[in-house]
């Protein structure tokens, strides 16, 4: 049985981020949020577009106000106002400022901003009441980029910062990498949609639901290809459907050493290579992860050979193992160079945490911030992979390693980062 950071490492390996030119799409700006940036961006605008005040105030020549002084201050003539958005008309003499707005241009003859406060207006005359730093408050031409010069690279996901800076730059339109496609179906005789009425032994299929929430916000396309019964011919049908639609496939249930879970068996028909049959972490132990061969290419929508990860089919233990193995997968699929890794925090914990030490455990709960500390709150109730209830509202996984059975209340503890909130 492989440990979770040797089963991380095989997955990670396997994955071949989309790099294809088949993999590139261009959309509008607008539309490119959230997306991964496929091609690098440059612009033909330098940044900032010409010399302009970052300050309100008076645009001047340093050495008019150099000895300045409340006592005895430096007294200029204004020979003209520059609103932000306004072409200056005036050169800056010698004696001479111009009153300057925030944003505006600087005018030609002038080297320094002096903020408002420090100055006394009369009529059309400026008082200088203190000497200012030389260029002080001026914001040159190119200092924040320079025109031709890389503006983003590729591999980044665009948040609302680098949109932007695009919009600034007038980019319209962006190569984006496609959404990676991920074919989801959940597995079981036992289980019905959320439209039909629950019959003894029956249970609704809230796996389908949870994996393909999670899946449109790690920002792929989830394929919902629904339930299929614990019958071979119809589990190897969705399969081979599957693997010719998407990048990734997903099933939930019959991974197990049940007499009714077959996907194993199924995927060693269809001469899949099986990298990984069980993990030792707690919950998600019964975790397949294979490789397919390429289906025909001319039938293939998707231009990588797929992926299969065969989840556990209790809820829990899916929402686990979906968090740290599937989606650091999905993210380095989707072409982003960085921050696909998992993201680990060390902090106190508020509760007493236990596990047996058999295998790397984890427990769900929520990340409060306490006098400036995160402070790690376990959720309530049963932490069996079989209860879903108290997984939501959570935000974050602590983790106890194997042989760890025991984490006291303000010791430290290394938790998994699921989302902000």
């Amino acid at each position: 049985m492989l440990s979770v950071g040797d089963a991380e490492a095989i997955i990670l390996n396997l994955v071949q981020p989309l790099d294809d030119q088949r993999d590139i799409e261009v959309v509008d700006l607008l539309a490119a949020a959230s997306r991964i940036l496929a091609v690098p961006v440059t612009s033909p605008l330098d940044f900032p577009h010409w010399d302009n005040s970052a300050m309100d105030g008076y645009a001047v020549r340093y050495e008019d106000v150099q000895d300045s002084s409340a006592e005895q201050p430096a007294i200029l003539e204004i020979v003209e106002e520059i609103p932000a958005g306004y072409q200056p008309k005036s050169t800056i003499q010698p004696g001479q400022a111009a009153r300057i707005f925030t944003g505006a241009v600087m005018p030609a003859g002038a080297d320094t901003v002096v903020m408002q406060e420090k100055t006394r207006q009369e009529e059309n005359r400026v008082f200088i009441l203190d000497t200012p730093k030389p260029q002080e408050f001026v914001r040159h031409k190119a200092s924040f980029y320079q025109a031709g010069t890389q503006l983003l690279p590729a591999g980044i996901k665009l948040n609302a910062p680098e949109i932007a800076v695009l919009a600034a730059a007038q980019c319209q339109q962006l190569s984006v990498y496609r959404r990676p496609r991920v074919a989801i179906f959940s597995t079981g005789d036992e289980l019905v949609s959320v439209d039909k009425l629950l019959q003894p032994g029956q249970i609704v299929d809230s796996n389908q639901y949870a994996i393909a929430a999670l899946v449109k916000e790690s920002g792929a396309e989830p394929l919902i290809l629904g339930i299929v019964k614990d019958d071979p011919v119809a589990l190897e049908k969705v399969i081979t459907h599957a693997v010719v639609i998407a990048d990734i496939v997903l099933s939930s249930g019959g991974v197990s050493v049940g007499d009714y879970d077959y996907v194993d068996k199924i995927l060693e028909s269809l001469r899949a290579k099986i990298h990984i049959r069980a993990v030792q972490i707690k919950p998600g132990k019964p975790l397949t992860v294979a490789t397919l061969p390429s289906p025909d290419a001319i039938n293939r929508v998707c231009t990588h050979s797929p992926l299969y990860f065969g989840l556990p089919g209790n809820p829990g233990a899916v929402l686990v193992t979906f968090w740290r193995f599937v989606l650091p997968a999905i993210k380095k699929l989707s072409g982003i160079t960085e921050a696909w890794e998992p993201v680990f925090l060390k902090v106190r914990s508020h509760d007493e945490l236990r596990s047996d030490g058999k295998n790397e455990t984890y427990l769900w709960g929520k990340l409060h911030l306490i006098d400036g500390i995160y402070e790690f709150h376990k959720a309530g109730g049963s932490h069996s992979s079989g209860n879903l209830i108290n997984l939501a509202q959570t935000n974050a996984l602590a983790v106890l390693p194997m042989g760890k059975t025991l984490i006291s209340p303000q010791e430290e503890v290394q938790v998994l980062q699921l989302f902000n909130g």
